[in-house]
């Protein structure tokens, strides 16, 4: 039984962080507890942490401290090889290996990057790492500056040299290799490597290796006199300014970094106005040289403008550092969210996962983890691709969530809001958005507002609504969001972030409506606990159910469960557990009980029952010893709203679990409510189960 992969390339630069991060995002899906480990790191700073390390554990959220990551740096590997205790070295990196995989189901162990001195023993000291490990390999190797035959060469090399000392190869994979020669690289491969290690190519994504502006402020040394918030934009090539600003306009390209003298105010101005122009390519940044910086007057002039793209100085001139930004290589950082998630989608893209998947573990952890449902809930929606749209297009947090979404490559979105305010605040924030993957609508301008309207007045007519109301409340985002939804032109809505939550379900009650066996709209949340994910039911929608509506609402919690591949075990919350409980609210609880038992037999149910016996194994065994459901309940239902709001408020607040939801149930077609305090990642989260939802569940 496999516990743990090793990571291992023969070369720099090979892109090992794209494969660290998707089989990372691969492995929380299907196992409960994984583990990061570097045996080797290069030398960090006082102050500072291994960059990788730190955006692996803090994008996944690892409960692992950074020294319990990593085993030695480099320099003190090659102070104790020089001395002849290379045997110590390999004692300290099994001791913290071990240590984390008593902790973790399955652990992830990464090679080291081949830079710097000592270079020409990295094979070697992988070779012995995973053998030592005693944990099977992926092998990693770039295309870049390569023929065919001498990068089929380089990666038989390194399988032959991992082989010869028994450590097992799972698979090789070519990373950054030419779109068109995909197959070529692959083909090759196949033919030179044995049939049961899995072959695949990854193409060069030039975003993924482009560098940011914050990237060349570390390497250069520089300062920053402007966009201190927009360090993050990637440079897609550089563009000196050395000739007259009427000729220099014309060699921009997009995303440029634009390099030039620190007195050439004309170059610093017109590219900054040319950023601003929609005749002009987008610019990346500015790199000002010779230390030089620009007059009083100017300063002043750029601080007026209304977007300012990052403006850095430097000291060396203008030549020299341009041959410095083109050594540049691109890193991955934590807050750079947008390339760790098109990293992972990249990864999924070009690689078997199921192939891989079936090859790295031969167990199936026990319970749904929160990393494992987030996991699975994304991999869901892209299997069927959902169409959703976002009415609150002038809300930053929903413009940042597309973003993210985009580069997650789940849903199709639309957004409602004025394109020009998306355009302008896209570039304030500096954030990676492709215009070309999103439709943006203006309600009153749409080709579809008429027809939406006569929809709208024929189905509330008899509500006395007359045309001009119909005209009215399609010009509002949520009516026409919601119509969108009703036609068939989106496939779900998410809405709430800055509208409240009868604002945002009005519409959809009055005409996409409940399903025929259905008469109560209600919500849940999946509350991701530390270790499992429960259902809390209902804690938005409904502030005194009868019976018979906490019936349906368990029923319909049940089921919802169920199709997101959590096992319902319902427990009907109230004061009291058992038969022992008197009063209105408590018979109220245990009739709504007895609905779903003759409704839905199929169904494990207890109540009334408290939330400690519901939720402890200890509580419930001595308060309800007979039960299937005590202390083991995954879906918990509230009697009143009261009760439950407040209660899913505190489980977050006091134990840091993440709420996902609302998630409407009952309506015919998916409209979901945010709350106006929400989170992007609140925003992401109730897309994907949004989209899941029209998938037909």
């Amino acid at each position: 039984m496999n516990k743990a992969i090793y990571i291992a390339t023969s070369e720099h630069n090979s892109g090992k962080s794209i494969i660290t991060l998707g089989l990372m995002s691969m492995l929380i899906g299907k196992t409960a507890k994984v583990g990061y480990f570097r045996p080797i790191i290069e030398d960090f700073e006082d102050g500072k942490l291994d960059n990788h390390i730190e955006t692996v554990i803090s994008h996944f959220g690892l409960d692992i401290d950074f020294e319990d990551a990593f085993a030695i740096t480099k320099s003190k590997l090659i102070k104790k090889k020089n001395k002849g205790k290379i045997g110590e070295v390999l004692d300290l990196i099994i001791d913290k290996y071990k240590r984390l995989e008593e902790q973790f189901d399955f652990v992830l162990v990464e090679g080291t990057s081949f830079s710097g001195e000592g270079t020409v023993i990295e094979l070697d000291m992988n070779v012995l790492i995973a053998k030592n490990l005693g944990i099977p390999t992926i092998i990693v190797g770039s295309g870049v500056g390569k023929t065919l035959d001498e990068l089929i060469d380089s990666l038989y090399l390194a399988y032959d040299s991992f082989k010869v000392k028994d450590v097992e190869v799972l698979a090789v994979i070519a990373n950054k290799v030419q779109p068109e020669n995909i197959k070529l690289v692959t083909d090759g491969l196949k033919s030179n490597l044995p049939k049961e290690v899995l072959v695949d190519a990854i193409p060069i994504i030039s975003s993924l290796h482009n560098p940011t502006i914050k990237e060349i402020v570390e390497v250069l040394g520089a300062k920053v006199l402007f966009g201190a918030d927009s360090l993050n934009n990637e440079v897609g090539n550089f563009s000196v300014g050395a000739m007259q600003l009427r000729n220099y306009l014309l060699h921009l390209k997009e995303n440029a970094l634009v390099i030039t003298p620190g007195d050439r105010a004309d170059i610093i101005l017109g590219a900054l106005q040319a950023n601003e122009s929609a005749n002009y390519p987008t610019i990346s940044g500015i790199v000002l040289t010779g230390n030089i910086l620009p007059e009083d007057s100017i300063i002043k002039l750029i601080e007026g403008l209304t977007t300012i793209v990052p403006i850095i100085t430097v000291e060396g001139g203008t030549y020299g550092i341009t041959n410095q930004l083109g050594n540049i290589k691109s890193k991955i950082y934590a807050d750079n969210k947008h390339k760790i998630e098109a990293s992972i989608t990249t990864f999924e893209k070009y690689v078997d996962l199921d192939g891989l998947s079936k090859k790295l573990s031969s167990f199936e952890a026990d319970g749904m983890t929160p990393k494992m449902f987030q996991y699975n809930l994304v991999k869901r929606a892209k299997q069927h691709r959902k169409h959703i749209v976002l009415p609150e297009g002038s809300d930053e947090r929903i413009i940042i969530a597309t973003s993210r979404l985009l580069a997650m490559d789940v849903v199709d979105i639309s957004i409602i809001g004025n394109k020009k305010q998306i355009e302008s605040k896209v570039a304030e924030l500096g954030i990676a958005f492709d215009f070309s993957k999103v439709n943006i609508i203006n309600p009153i301008e749409s080709e579809k507002y008429e027809d939406y309207v006569n929809t709208y007045y024929e189905l509330r007519k008899n509500k006395n609504v007359s045309m001009a109301m119909a005209k009215d409340l399609m010009e509002d985002v949520s009516y026409f969001g919601t119509m969108m939804v009703y036609k068939g032109d989106a496939d779900g809505m998410v809405s709430g972030a800055a509208h409240t939550t009868q604002h945002t379900i009005l519409p959809a009650l009055q005409f996409i409506k409940t399903k025929p066996d259905t008469c109560i709209v209600s919500s849940i949340f999946f509350m991701c606990l530390e270790d499992r994910v429960s259902v809390f039911g209902d804690c938005a929608i409904n502030p005194n159910p009868t019976a018979e509506q906490l019936a349906e609402i368990a029923i319909s919690s049940a089921d919802s469960s169920l199709a997101f591949g959590i096992e319902p075990k319902i427990a009907m919350l109230s004061y009291s557990s058992g038969a022992s409980g008197k009063g209105d609210e408590v018979d109220k609880v245990r009739a709504a009980t007895e609905i779903v038992r003759k409704k839905r037999p199929d169904l494990k149910i207890e109540g009334p029952i408290q939330y400690d016996a519901a939720v402890d194994m200890e509580v419930g065994k001595s308060k309800m010893p007979n039960s299937e459901v005590a202390g083991q309940a995954s879906v918990l239902i509230f009697p009143d709203l009261n009760t439950g709001n407040n209660t899913y408020k505190a489980v977050q607040r006091e134990t840091g679990a993440l709420a996902i939801g609302p998630m409407l149930q009952g309506l015919n077609k998916p409209v979901n409510d945010l709350s106006r305090g929400c989170t992007v990642d609140d925003i992401i989260n109730t897309v994907v189960i949004t989209a899941i939802q029209a998938q037909g569940l």
